[in-house]
């Protein structure tokens, strides 16, 4: 039961760090799919969209639209794939990895000064030490 609840308040207080994080990015209309679609392709690399909505677990038609404006942004782009000319190969573009970074760095910003301003350091390591652990949980 002790696990039960500890995942209760896990989950509750990650969706309302999540939440805040996402209140604190830059506001350029790219929304939480646009965002997760560039941070996906900066972290593995050119991807299809089948690919991309495996990982972010949503149906491929979903992305269309997605796809559509971050290509007119110029924050991705898309290539056919010589052998299979159904197949897309989608790549972040410099613009698009520049946004991505300011996203990054606007919401990494407002949570290090609410660490630095509101946690005493023994919290601060422990809270250091619980993302160390939620890397493993999610590796894992």
């Amino acid at each position: 039961m002790e696990a039960y609840e500890t995942a209760v308040q896990l989950r509750r207080a990650s969706t309302r760090l999540a939440l805040r994080l996402r209140a604190e990015r830059t506001g350029d209309g790219l929304g939480s799919t646009g965002v997760a679609v560039l941070g996906q392709l900066h972290r593995r690399g050119s991807l299809t969209a089948s690919e991309i909505a495996a990982a972010e677990r949503v149906q491929p038609q979903s992305l269309t639209r997605v796809l559509a404006s971050l290509e007119d942004q110029d924050l991705i782009i898309r290539t056919q794939d010589t052998a299979d000319r159904r197949r897309h190969a989608i790549d972040l573009t410099d613009h698009g990895r520049r946004l991505l970074m300011e996203h990054v760095k606007s919401s990494d910003d407002w949570l290090a000064e609410a660490i630095a301003g509101r946690l005493n350091p023994t919290e601060q390591a422990v809270l250091k030490l619980a993302a160390g652990i939620l890397d493993q949980l999610l590796d894992g």
